[in-house]
């Protein structure tokens, strides 16, 4: 048999797409293709005898390709049981027996790029051999990682400079009122942010990253898609539970995920709940590289909390549409412009179709849009429009006054192209290329302006370079506004780049806003990182010594069994070894929950220990 296995082995191995970078097969993308009745699967297995006769029955003269018989193999745990495999079983790491917990257990199943706490937000061009790493946990382990964390390093920026954080400002409700930033994993931010923000939210809008294989998301088998909409489905969860009753939420995204995007969030927020698919036209002219279609478009998926609850949208007047508001004839109301005082009908019998003579004695007859005892109102109210020279077909006077807005549209055509953003970025910085592919400082601002009110709160927790802080900054410089922006981020040079470029707006603008910092206190996450960055297997094996004195070991690891197979784990590639050591790791302890502060192991400061229990604090 196991002949057999080693065989099927070299076999599968000569389709590149079942391979990984380092050679290995991927068991998940050889069973979806048995499952599709891949074309070129079937060659290679019946271009054998041996797998022929095994995976293939012949009725009348047709051999029938017996896929459950095949997944089966395939999916045996003896088969493809590489080193990293054996090694993993050798320290007691099999979660597929004797260590499942047996209280209520739930599988979380993470991507390994979430569960390394980088949410899929790795280096543009970074790639990585494909895990898909799951772990059984307890209802009650689950709720303690998802409990509030102690957040540190705060500090408060003004256009004075830096300042400590010793208290913060709230609205009547003890709602607090504070521009904040948060440093670490935007998922477990969320959840802390739940004690003080739970259905106090106006807006939410998001950037996330999208899962195009070029950018921070790529991954190589077939994971790549269920792994991204997990972890989207975890976000929109937790968004939603911070949503005010008449809040909203925008989701940016491209074509790659569009359609999958609009059926989760149907399933998160409830299909009745949508609200809009914006179109966002991002860039213009052609692309020679294009092989079918040049792509001009991105989307911006909008859901209410609760549709029922959400006000009318209005979109304020922009420049060139107040231009067109004149006081042609002096009047006390102030400007107006002639808007068409006919309707599209011909019924004559209607009550609506009649005569209109001008001042000018000129006769129009048509069906319009009041009766005429209507329209005798409003002419003499001084409402009625002949033209300049009182010969021309009446229309009706719009005042300024009135007019308090337009329906925004849904196709941004002519809003503002992506290049902005990098533009807006240069300005401030004054050097190119600070960050890949920011968006337009317009095309949040246009979204703000819809949906916030001046004293409303708007949430983005993929921040990137900050273009929703600056939006908001400038937005309440414009109209003396005092939105209120909170953003969370976990990677360091996004976080410098963000914190930049909020001081150097609020210090080129002169604003009056400032901002607080803080960070989740990290436990296990520094290790962790220390992971993620070792270059050799040398390096590795001093964290795991670090790791020993210092770090939160999951329950079953036996340190003296591991220790004692040492050289095994020398014989691992780079990218296995880390993963083991990061399967070590109690995924619970990443960051230092809030429930431990006073636990002198962490070591945490009196001052920390006093601004989170302000922060937590409900008023």
């Amino acid at each position: 048999m196991n002949k057999f296995y080693k065989n099927l082995e070299k076999l599968l191995k000569k389709d590149s797409r079942f391979l990984d970078q380092e050679g290995d097969l991927l068991k998940n993308q050889i069973i979806d293709s048995a499952y599709k009745a891949d074309e070129k699967l079937i060659e290679l297995l019946i271009s054998q005898k041996e797998f022929k006769n095994k995976f293939f029955s012949k009725i009348k003269d047709v051999l029938v390709f017996n896929i459950n018989d095949f997944v089966s193999y395939i999916s045996d745990k003896n088969f493809l049981s590489n080193s990293y495999t054996k090694y993993k079983n050798k320290i007691g790491l099999n979660i597929d027996d004797k260590f499942l917990n047996q209280r209520k257990e739930v599988a979380l199943v993470w991507p390994f790029k979430d569960c390394v706490l980088e949410g899929g937000m790795t280096k543009e061009d970074e790639k990585r051999k494909e895990i898909f790493f799951n772990e059984i946990l307890a209802q009650d382990e689950i709720d303690k990682l998802f409990a509030p964390k102690v957040l540190t390093n705060w500090k408060r920026y003004t256009k004075k400079g830096e300042e400590k954080v010793k208290e913060f400002k709230r609205d009547k409700d003890g709602v607090i009122q504070e521009n904040l930033i948060i440093k670490g994993n935007n998922l477990l931010a969320l959840h802390s942010l739940k004690e003080q923000f739970q259905g106090k939210i106006k807006l939410i809008y998001i950037d996330p990253p999208y899962n195009t294989g070029n950018d921070s998301f790529g991954y190589n088998d077939n994971f790549n898609h269920s792994a991204w909409l997990t972890f989207m489905k975890n976000r929109l969860e937790m968004a939603k539970r911070l949503l005010r009753d008449d809040g909203v939420i925008f989701v940016q995204c491209d074509d790659n995920e569009q359609a999958y995007l609009k059926i989760l969030c149907d399933e998160v927020f409830k299909r009745e709940n949508f609200v809009a698919n914006l179109v966002w036209r991002k860039k213009a002219g052609g692309d020679a590289g294009s092989k079918h279609f040049y792509v001009e478009q991105e989307y911006i998926l909008s859901y209410a909390k609760n549709i029922k609850q959400l006000p009318k949208f209005i979109q304020p007047l922009n420049e060139k549409q107040l231009k067109q508001f004149i006081n042609r004839d002096n009047d006390p109301r102030g400007p107006w412009r002639p808007v068409d005082y006919s309707a599209p009908t011909t019924n004559k019998n209607s009550n609506q179709y009649y005569d209109i003579t001008s001042p000018s004695g000129k006769i129009f007859k048509k069906h319009w849009a009041n009766t005429k005892d209507k329209f005798k109102k409003l002419l003499s109210d001084n409402r009625i429009y002949f033209g300049k020279d009182d010969n021309s077909p009446p229309r009706r006077k719009l005042f300024l006054s009135e007019k308090l807005g337009l329906t925004p549209r849904t196709f941004l055509y002519d809003l503002v192209l992506n290049i902005e953003g990098s533009k807006d970025l240069e300005k401030l910085f004054d050097k190119r290329e600070i960050f890949n592919f920011p968006k337009p400082v317009k095309l949040i601002k246009h979204i703000i302006t819809i949906v916030l009110a001046n004293n409303d709160i708007i949430l983005d927790f993929f921040t990137g370079s900050g273009t929703t802080a600056q939006a908001v900054l400038e937005l309440n410089k414009e109209d003396d506004g005092n939105r209120k922006f909170i953003l969370i981020e976990q990677l360091d040079e996004h976080i410098k780049i963000c914190k930049e470029r909020i001081k150097k707006v609020i210090q080129k603008e002169k604003i009056k806003d400032n901002f607080v910092y803080c960070e989740l206190m990290k436990y296990n996450e520094k290790f962790v990182e220390k992971i993620q960055e070792a270059k050799d297997a040398k390096a590795l094996l001093k964290i795991w010594e670090e790791m020993k004195e210092k770090s939160f070991l999951n329950y079953n690891v036996d340190i003296k069994k591991i220790d004692e197979i040492i050289e095994d784990f020398k014989k691992l590639s780079l990218v296995e070894q880390k993963h083991i050591l990061f399967a070590l790791l109690n995924k619970n302890q990443l960051y230092v929950n809030l429930s431990e502060i006073k636990d002198k192991e962490f070591k945490i400061s009196e001052i920390d220990k006093n601004i989170n229990k302000r922060f937590y604090e409900r008023k």
